[in-house]
């Protein structure tokens, strides 16, 4: 299939809507679709997507633009694929948002977004290669400036995504495992399936081991399940090595168990090296395990960033990840990725994205980056009044306007320890607070320059300027409740960390479009009013 950009928008002469009376042309220009169709659909870049498509002449690509207008709106108004499909050749909204009014037949089919969605994960499979977050941002972007946001202010948060799948027990995910690879066998005619495992293939087999032979205690059957797993391992050979079923009964064995000094093997203790990288569930290998606030989640981690004026707002940037990944490294990644900025930008976190290294990284790119909590102890007032070095290797000064007299950096701990004369020391109003060690003839004191940041940063929470940013900040908390109420963000239909990143990526799209249909909407009714 070779690839060719969408030039068919022009409105013809048998276009569906010249069949329409005046009202319902009305009712048409009044509705989500004109706006959609009028800012959306022009903005969306097909150009990046060549890489999918053959370079040789075949038959051409489905328009991209289409595709990805489509994907939008289905994930704006909650709709399945099958849904948007059969919607779209009825409803002239649709078709017109999209530009399709005048085709013959709807470009859309029951496998196009499907196969649209496999050449993507293959895609960034090999290169790493994100084109539906390249689309998206370079689309947020745009609705930016429709909107005339002002990029120069900033927040940020992160949120759980569930995974599509349900919780296993040890047991049951071992069995499932086993089972899997014991129906790879059976569809692939092996001889070598060993007879004794033939049960795992059978309909009910699942419910009857693990849950209606009670008179079998939990330990037994695990043991049992044990040594199929040892037995189908060895019936393998090597002959399924690139079968994700053995890989993930490999994976599984690995991760739970360990021999014992009969080459058996046994489950390992729940605190013996197994973290929450641990396999989940078979049917979806990349989801992880993380506990927050007390509340578990198998899955995933995105993180958004939201510009915002304070009337309107847009995410500008998202990420998705599994769950294990931590907010201050979202924030190390969007800030390596994100080019130096012309203007000054201020970034307003939580706790979680705080670190004195962030900082210095935010500063490189001309970002101020502000966090509403700190983490680790107070620290004395007064280090927020000594003056570094730039790279913090010297302190230049100490709160009383002194220089030392020596300066050594301790490059393991951070610490530039500065010598002072001990008269000066001791006759400084500061002494009490500075509280350095005395010695014949110097005083010495201590410090670190991401201590003295620490001091900073507690000073300027006392500050109403602070207090100003933590209200705007709190704004980025409907973010998370709009993509999991609206967006249904925690039931998505698909598994896999690629394949949920770009479901992901289309709700964020969805809202942003939304937002900027009601500031367009909200525009309107002030040019009637005035």
């Amino acid at each position: 299939m070779s690839f060719a950009t969408n030039s068919s928008q022009q409105i013809s002469l048998f276009d569906s809507t010249s069949n329409l009376t005046q009202r319902e042309v009305k009712m048409l220009e009044k509705s989500w679709a004109k706006f959609f169709s009028e800012n959306i659909f022009p903005a969306i870049d097909e150009e990046p997507f060549r890489v999918l498509y053959s370079d040789q002449p075949s038959r051409r690509n489905t328009p991209i633009n289409v595709i990805i207008g489509a994907l939008i709106i289905k994930e704006m108004f909650q709709l399945t694929d099958e849904e948007m499909v059969e919607t779209l050749p009825f409803d002239v909204r649709y078709k017109y948002a999209l530009h399709t009014t005048s085709f013959e037949e709807q470009p859309l089919n029951d496998r196009t977004f499907g196969r649209f969605r496999a050449r993507c994960s293959a895609y960034e499979e090999q290169t790493g290669i994100d084109l539906i977050h390249q689309c998206i941002v370079k689309l947020s972007s745009q609705i930016s400036k429709m909107m005339s946001l002002n990029t120069g202010m900033r927040r940020m948060d992160s949120l759980m995504i569930a995974a599509n799948i349900k919780k296993m027990s040890r047991l049951e995910l071992l069995y499932t495992c086993v089972a899997n690879l014991a129906k790879c066998m059976e569809r692939s005619n092996d001889d070598c399936f060993p007879e004794p495992l033939k049960h795992y293939i059978e309909k009910d087999d699942h419910n009857r081991v693990l849950y209606h032979n009670r008179s079998e205690d939990n330990d037994s059957k695990l043991s049992r399940v044990l040594k199929d797993a040892a037995l189908i391992i060895s019936a393998c050979g090597s002959r399924y090595d690139d079968s994700s079923e053995y890989q993930l009964l490999i994976r599984v064995i690995k991760e739970q168990t360990d021999k014992d000094n009969d080459g058996n093997l046994i489950l390992k203790n729940k605190q013996s090296g197994m973290d929450s990288k641990i396999l989940q569930n078979p049917a979806d290998p990349d989801a992880t395990f993380r506990s927050k606030a007390g509340k578990e989640n198998r899955g995933y981690i995105a993180n958004v960033v939201e510009t915002s004026d304070g009337n309107n707002s847009v995410i500008s940037d998202y990420q998705f990840e599994q769950n294990i990944y931590s907010d201050s490294q979202f924030l190390k990644d969007y800030l390596a990725s994100c080019p130096k900025s012309d203007t000054p930008i201020t970034m307003v976190t939580d706790g979680g994205y705080c670190g004195y290294e962030n900082v210095k990284s935010a500063k490189e790119k001309n970002i101020t980056l502000i966090t509403t909590d700190l983490k680790g102890a107070d620290v004395a007032d007064i280090y927020a009044d000594f003056i570094f070095s730039e790279d913090g290797k010297e302190i230049l000064m100490c709160p009383a306007g002194n220089k030392p007299k020596s300066n050594v950096y301790n490059k393991n701990d951070g610490k530039c320890k500065a010598s002072f004369p001990i008269n000066t020391c001791k006759n400084c109003p500061h002494f009490s607070e500075c509280n350095p060690q005395m010695h014949v003839r110097v005083a010495t004191l201590k410090l670190a320059k991401k201590t003295a940041y620490h001091a900073e940063q507690q000073r300027f929470y006392k500050t109403e300027e602070f207090k100003k940013h933590a209200r705007f900040r709190n704004g980025v908390e409907t973010i998370p409740a709009s993509l999991r109420k609206r967006h249904n963000a925690d039931k998505m239909p698909v598994r896999g960390l690629i394949r949920n990143r770009h479901f992901f990526g289309f709700k964020v799209a969805a809202l942003n479009t939304i937002k900027l249909i009601k500031y367009i909407v909200s525009l309107d009714k002030c040019v009637q009013l005035a």
